[in-house]
């Protein structure tokens, strides 16, 4: 097992030791090809703005602070006291979006409800998707693989964002940092769906079904029929996945597609790209509690690493850079996250540059 481990982390070094460069902050000089990412290892409150601060935002217009308010059952998801200041200074509302399977943040009231156990009670918040979902074209965009994406019908409402952004582990992603905070954070169920599987979900046990229409009357599309047995027209289905919300029996869910080579990760950065591309956004990522599983994970594992800081910057691709090479430093791998889950994340921030989301090189600076 140990030879195996050492072998993954040689292979994570081989992909990542020509793309990324930290460059020292003796050797900085204001180069344009370089990333100013700003570095705090005590994790509090006041440095959370201190960060903010740092990046010389001064607050306007109506401001959305994307974060994640935890599972239920999670026990690693960040401390809403430590936005506190930062929510005060901005006058900002917290902003989520629904998740796709079916469970406590599936629907808007129970998220909200949760939201207030977990601590989040002293700031507005706004499920974005609560009234639906917009569509936003790609045309012109160069993308692979969307003509268009589904987000929270909110998301247009807010003249800026901050992406607050635990970086931690996740079992599809490799790592869940800001880019995967934007892509599956803004997405509604329906832009969930088309990120990990096909665009209509599938039907387990229809057999199952004892015809209460529920999911008939639900669906925007009239894809539903019970004609025969219940049934999807595909060629009508818009892929929203109310269906998988709406049915008592929990007998639809995303199709089971098996996606080859790096497809989920350009799907994630695409619907990331969508995001930055339209709304003016800065970055922080909290370094903290990181086990190797989202903290969509009710039952996430205790962390693997410990406490390592906070990390602020307007580059989206250096922020997660940095974050990636202070978690491979302080765990001793060069693939922590290939080595602790199984999976590498390294080609989202590949694809995001090729893209011209940021810079995978970049420069540290450490306030004091």
């Amino acid at each position: 097992m140990k030879k195996i481990t050492m072998l993954l982390c040689l292979l994570a070094f081989a992909c990542i030791g020509s793309k990324a460069q930290r460059i020292d902050q003796k050797d900085y000089h204001g180069q344009k090809d370089v990333s100013v990412v700003y570095f705090i290892k005590e994790i509090t409150p006041e440095n959370v703005l201190k960060l903010y601060e740092a990046l010389g935002e001064e607050p306007k217009g109506k401001i959305g602070v994307k974060l994640h308010f935890g599972e239920k059952g999670n026990k690693n998801f960040l401390n809403p006291e430590l936005t506190r200041p930062l929510m005060k200074k901005t006058n900002a509302t917290w902003v989520e979006t629904n998740v796709l399977y079916v469970g406590e943040r599936r629907y808007t009231d129970r998220h909200l409800a949760l939201a207030a156990e977990h601590g989040f009670t002293f700031a507005p918040i706004d499920i974005l998707d609560s009234e639906g979902e917009i569509d936003i074209p790609t045309t012109n965009m160069g993308l692979k693989h969307y003509k268009s994406v589904k987000l929270g019908k909110h998301f247009m409402d807010y003249d800026n964002y901050i992406i607050y952004t635990h970086f931690k582990g996740h079992g599809s992603a490799g790592f869940g940092g800001a880019i995967k905070n934007l892509a599956m954070g803004f997405a509604s169920p329906g832009g969930k769906m088309a990120q990990h599987a096909s665009d209509y979900p599938q039907i387990n046990s229809p057999e199952k079904c004892v015809g209460c229409a529920n999911c008939v009357r639900n669906c925007p599309a009239a894809a539903l029929s019970l004609e025969g047995g219940i049934h999807i027209d595909t060629s009508k289905c818009i892929g929203c996945a109310k269906c998988i919300a709406e049915c008592p029996l929990k007998l639809f869910s995303p199709s089971q597609v098996e996606l080859q080579g790096s497809t989920f990760m350009e799907r994630l950065v695409e619907y990331a790209y969508v995001a930055w591309k339209t709304k003016p956004m800065v970055f922080i990522n909290v370094l903290a509690n990181i086990s190797a599983s989202c903290d969509c994970s009710s039952r996430a594992p205790e962390p693997f690493c410990g406490d390592i800081g906070m990390l602020a910057s307007k580059d989206i691709v250096a922020i997660d850079q940095a974050s990636f090479d202070l978690v491979a430093e302080k765990h001793k791998c060069n693939d922590p996250f290939l080595k602790e889950s199984g999976k590498s994340g390294l080609s989202q921030l590949d694809y995001a540059q090729s893209l011209g989301m940021g810079n995978r090189k970049y420069v540290l600076i450490e306030i004091k």
